[in-house]
Parts: C-alpha cells; sequence; structure tokens
C-alpha cells in the first residue's frame, strides 16, 4: 500500500470504501443507477487519538460504519472517507 500524504486529526479515520457488489446474491447484475454505497473499507489511515481516549482501530483493519457517515475526499484520483472513530460501527 502506498503511504498516503494524509493524517487525520484527533480521533479521525482515513478509510477506503470496498468496491459496490456488482451482483445479488442469486447472480443478477445491478445496474450503476441501483447499486447502493458500500458499508465497509479497510482503515488506511488513524489519527492519535484524544487525550482520554485512544483509538481502538488501526491501520488494516476492515470496519463496518453507518450509511451515511464520513465525508468523501479524494486523493491522488482515489476516494476516500474520513469519519470519527465513533461513526465506526464494528471491526469484522
Amino acid at each position: 500500500m502506498a503511504q498516503l500524504k494524509v493524517k487525520p486529526l484527533a480521533d479521525r479515520v482515513l478509510v477506503e470504501p470496498a468496491a459496490a457488489e456488482q451482483k445479488t446474491a442469486g447472480g443478477i447484475i445491478i445496474p450503476d443507477t441501483a447499486k447502493e454505497k458500500p458499508q465497509r473499507g479497510t482503515v488506511v489511515a488513524v489519527g492519535t487519538g484524544k487525550k482520554d481516549e485512544p483509538l481502538t482501530v488501526k491501520e488494516g483493519d476492515l470496519v463496518l460504519y453507518g450509511k451515511y457517515s464520513g465525508t468523501e475526499i479524494n486523493i491522488d484520483g482515489k476516494d476516500y472517507l474520513i469519519m470519527k472513530e465513533s461513526d465506526i460501527l464494528a471491526i469484522i
């Protein structure tokens, strides 16, 4: 993984969203207009945490997050989400 030039602050986490599903479990191909935003991704950078609250996620963790969590950003042509650790629901 290439080193990013972005370092999240405090309790923020940079997540690379997983690709949207191309097919349903039954094999039906989903058109681009009907694809839902993925709700899981890989943590690529973490902040330092707050003074009394260290971060529990680390780089490389696969995480689940809320449907409308985070702010979309584009770094070097790739899309990422930056969000507070509290927006992450689980490590999977």
